[in-house]
């Protein structure tokens, strides 16, 4: 077993570059909902769709935040072993807890404004000043995560402690923990060598996805009452990161690129783009089938998508570089606030006679630049900015261009 905390001076760069990539995909996902082919409920659905945005919105969404709490599993794993147990949990409440309900006081009234606008827009009457008085009007300090997409803070909280109580149970247990450790090591010198671990979690992801309310990962914004199913597939993958910081031999093996994923990876998702419409045929003589083949591919895909996502990042970015540890730092502030920057912008070129990809080109380019400016300025070498990621060199940007 190599604990990675002990590398000193190899610091996996790579990884940097994996948390941004899944939290700017994040920003993506959401850009592009209003480009939908059928209306989903989101905030405003534009005059131009595709059944691309569709097929993207499928596939991305299968797999970035499993790959997000895989990182953070890693990092947490890495975390306790440098600072214990008290340091650890006094930085998730930092760096967690207060964004989290900061976060949803700032934003909620302005997400709501959003909605309201986006619903004035398709019926042809927008009225900004109306929106922003609903925004505010309605937000009544009550419904918890309703209509956010903070939801993944409070759920790393919850996982991330339930993590450390069993931590704290098994070194209390006589001999427990060092068996668990010992049998964890031999499971990964064993799956290393036949490249499977990685796909040992496809059946208790099937089981999880069995229990959602569709064939798909549900998004559970709607309360505080955690959804366990959807607890125990992001649990599943923060436990598989916690490991993995354990284990180099894993990292080696989930991080090493191979033709042989990429191929079962485009099976699994033609298999899921093809059974995907036999979600709404509950009449259907094989629907049970159809599931379970479903759940099968989806959970094969997800998978493969985060190990290739790791390994994607390995070869690309396995060197230091300064941009790309910027933008690791700028994008957790980066998807705190994108939500009604996104949405306002959808509303705002809603109507407008432009090809749909455009549109959601100068949606994302727009909050990415708007938010990394307010970062540069306003939050990097700001108390904010440690709070978010620790301290950091004062403005990078400003910087450069001065």
């Amino acid at each position: 077993m190599t604990n990675l905390n002990t590398q000193a001076g190899n610091r996996l760069h790579y990884l940097d570059a994996v948390r941004a990539g899944a939290l700017l995909l994040g920003i993506v996902f959401h850009a592009c909902l209003s480009f939908m082919p059928i209306f989903i409920g989101w905030a405003v659905m534009d005059i131009n769709t595709s059944n691309s945005v569709g097929v993207f919105a499928l596939i991305s969404h299968s797999f970035r935040m499993e790959l997000f709490f895989f990182i953070a599993g890693f990092f947490a794993c890495l975390s306790v072993n440098k600072h214990g147990i008290g340091g650890f949990i006094r930085s998730r409440v930092l760096r967690i807890g207060v964004p989290f309900t900061i976060g949803w006081i700032a934003l909620r009234p302005l997400i709501i404004a959003g909605w309201t606008i986006g619903g004035q827009s398709m019926q042809g009457d927008v009225d900004v000043l109306a929106g922003l008085a609903n925004g505010l009007t309605a937000f009544n300090g009550q419904d918890i995560l309703v209509g956010t997409h903070l939801w993944f803070l409070y759920y790393l909280l919850l996982i991330t402690f339930t993590v450390l109580a069993a931590k704290w149970i098994l070194n209390r247990a006589s001999g427990l923990s060092e068996w668990i450790d010992n049998a964890t090591s031999n499971v990964a010198n064993i799956g290393a060598r036949f490249s499977i671990i990685g796909l040992l979690c496809v059946f208790p992801i099937m089981l999880c996805l069995w229990f959602m309310n569709g064939w798909d990962v549900d998004t559970p914004d709607k309360s505080l009452w955690p959804i366990w199913s959807v607890f125990a597939l992001y649990g599943c993958f923060f436990v598989a990161g916690w490991l993995v910081a354990k284990h180099q031999v894993l990292l080696d093996m989930l991080s090493k690129f191979s033709w042989w994923r990429v191929a079962l990876c485009c099976a699994a998702i033609m298999a899921v783009l093809s059974l995907s419409g036999y979600e709404s045929q509950r009449a259907h003589d094989d629907y049970m089938w159809l599931k379970l083949t479903y759940l099968l591919s989806y959970a094969l895909m997800m998978c493969l998508l985060v190990t290739l996502s790791l390994a994607i990042c390995r070869k690309l970015f396995a060197r230091g570089n300064k941009v790309v540890s910027y933008i690791a730092d700028a994008s957790y502030w980066m998807y705190l606030i994108h939500l009604p920057l996104v949405v306002w912008l959808q509303v705002a070129v809603a109507e407008l006679p432009w090809h749909w990809g455009v549109k959601l080109l100068v949606i994302c380019s727009a909050t990415v630049m708007i938010s990394l400016a307010i970062y540069d300025a306003c939050i990097r070498s700001t108390f904010v900015g440690s709070l978010l990621n620790g301290k950091r060199a004062s403005r990078f940007i400003a910087s450069k261009r001065n």
